[in-house]
């Protein structure tokens, strides 16, 4: 069995990802979780896999940013939206998925570290594959806005930089 692994254009393929979104996180549910209220920012570029069985199966997005960290600018690349359909865990899926995201992300522009915001049950999962806790602040335009962003952890992913502290800001929505 092969699996396909598509990245396409972010704005493009959301008619194809909205769905899963959709089944992963029903509205009702959304209202419910701390980071219900949060104004996104649209995927640059989209890691769709179809599953064997029909259908799509796993998403990740992917953002890139020209942001500051503790007063420099830096590009980074966010990882957001991930997600994979209930019938589907577990099967290696998310791991595939975040993996082309990291790697589309080493060879776009020079981006320097990648920032993805999860939630703690997900903690281990983003650690078992380098990502690392950051332990400092982060801020984020939202319809008020430059907020601090505290509805999720943030966790970075070495490239050229290796923050762990300090401030960053995304000069932008959050992803």
């Amino acid at each position: 069995m092969s699996i396909e692994i598509d990245v396409l254009n972010g704005d493009i393929s959301w008619p194809v990802a909205e769905p899963l979104f959709k089944a992963v996180w029903p509205a009702e549910m959304v209202e419910k979780l701390p980071w219900g209220h949060v104004k996104w920012a649209n995927a640059d570029l989209r890691v769709l896999i179809d599953a064997p069985t029909g259908g799509l199966a796993c998403h990740v997005g992917i953002y890139f940013r020209h942001a500051i960290w503790d007063g420099r600018k830096v590009h980074i690349g966010g990882i957001g939206g991930v997600s994979t359909r209930e019938d589907c865990r577990r099967q290696g899926y998310a791991s595939l998925a975040l993996d082309a995201a990291v790697q589309t992300m080493r060879h776009h522009e020079a981006v320097q570290f990648g920032l993805l915001f999860c939630e703690p049950h997900n903690f281990a999962f983003y650690q078992s594959r380098g990502w690392h806790p950051f332990s400092g602040e982060v801020y984020v335009e939202q319809p008020e806005g430059r907020v601090r962003f505290e509805a999720m952890a943030p966790f970075v992913f070495d490239f050229t930089r290796k923050p762990r502290q300090g401030v960053i800001d995304l000069c932008g929505l959050p992803w």
